[in-house]
């Protein structure tokens, strides 16, 4: 049987390697060094924070600026959105952290994981693109997407000791009832189940296999299932959470921008090597620059509010910390700010367009 051609973004190994495989790399990783992930079942190594958190979870929301204000189209056509959503979203925040810094990091995090779930599914919806299928079964895989996610977390919230957190402790509402815990767990593996199986059936008979699609669904049931239900560790978590979220993002970015046109005529084309040297310059700017800005973003956090990683941010600890509450109903919402603002554009910049190969 002669696979059909597959609905890559960009190209096997572009897809395959930052979009697709980051939960089976991570399972991997956890697979071949469970010693490391063991020891640290309430907290995160240093290493593993600054990696995690600070360029991957950090960084990535940094890299929306290359598809909203770093790109004159998108900021010609959505000008008054791009200019409103950080003045609304700091006005919500500082109401929210007026009424309690609870409410506020609690909206925050279901903010959060909104867009975490929404991903997932705009990937799913990304890759089948190209489908034509009955609408059933596009119904059922976005059934499985948002299933693949959501009964995790329902587990997490049923359940009530997870050693993990999204933001800090007690963000998630409390609805402690874990005798039905057992069930959502039997529920999410069924559902994996049955939508490998379905997908077995429809390639039998009529031959179609999306790869990237089935990778993009069974990489969520994985990395949900195991990170949150499987593990109750907050390396492994956090590890599935960032990294199967952040890397995917930031190379959906990349691989998505507006090229710059040339104003200089080029008679020859560039070779492989020219074409390879400035596409290293193009992805070292990418990469330095939202690096740098989620160090300064960090820097701020630790030397003002948080207080917990003065080895990484040793040049911010002569910022005095702030802790008088109207201060902080102003400043910890600023400082959150590039997170709001993210999710809430994630929303608008990923819309269907004419030119759907950079859409989701």
């Amino acid at each position: 049987m002669n696979l059909p051609k597959q609905p890559w973004l960009r190209s096997p190994w572009v897809d395959g390697l930052f979009i697709l495989s980051p939960p089976f790399l991570c399972l991997l990783t956890i697979m071949l060094f469970p010693g490391f992930f063991q020891q640290h079942v309430k907290s995160l190594p240093v290493p593993a924070w600054v990696l995690l958190i600070l360029l991957i979870d950090v960084g990535h929301v940094y890299s929306t600026l290359f598809r909203t204000y770093f790109e004159k189209e998108i900021l010609k056509q959505r000008r008054q959105l791009l200019l409103w959503v950080p003045f609304g979203a700091w006005a919500g925040g500082i109401l929210l952290y007026s009424l309690g810094e609870g409410i506020f990091w609690r909206v925050l995090a279901y903010l959060a994981v909104y867009h975490f779930v929404r991903q997932q599914y705009g990937f799913m919806r990304l890759y089948s693109r190209q489908e034509h299928r009955p609408r059933k079964e596009h119904q059922f895989d976005a059934f499985c997407v948002y299933a693949a996610t959501i009964l995790p977390l329902l587990y997490w919230h049923l359940e009530g000791s997870r050693n993990f957190n999204w933001f800090v402790d007690h963000d998630f509402l409390p609805l402690s009832f874990p005798v039905a815990a057992p069930w959502i767990a039997y529920l999410n593996i069924s559902l994996l189940l049955g939508y490998l199986l379905k997908e077995a059936w429809v390639c039998w008979k009529t031959g179609r296999f999306n790869l990237p699609r089935h990778l993009v669904i069974t990489g969520t049931f994985l990395a949900w299932y195991i990170g949150i239900v499987h593990y109750n560790g907050d390396l492994i978590f956090t590890t599935f959470n960032v990294v199967s979220h952040g890397i995917p993002y930031l190379a959906l970015v990349w691989i998505s921008r507006k090229q710059p046109k040339s104003r200089v005529a080029q008679p020859v084309a560039p070779s492989w090597r020219e074409k390879f040297s400035m596409g290293m310059v193009g992805v070292g700017f990418f990469i330095g620059l939202v690096v740098v800005l989620a160090y300064l973003e960090e820097g701020l956090w630790d030397a003002l509010v948080w207080r917990e990683h003065a080895e990484v941010f040793s040049s911010f600890q002569l910022l005095p910390q702030v802790n008088d509450n109207l201060i902080l109903s102003v400043l910890v919402p600023l400082l959150a700010l590039p997170q709001m603002t993210h999710y809430i554009l994630d929303g608008f910049i990923w819309k269907a367009s004419k030119d759907k190969s950079r859409h989701i």
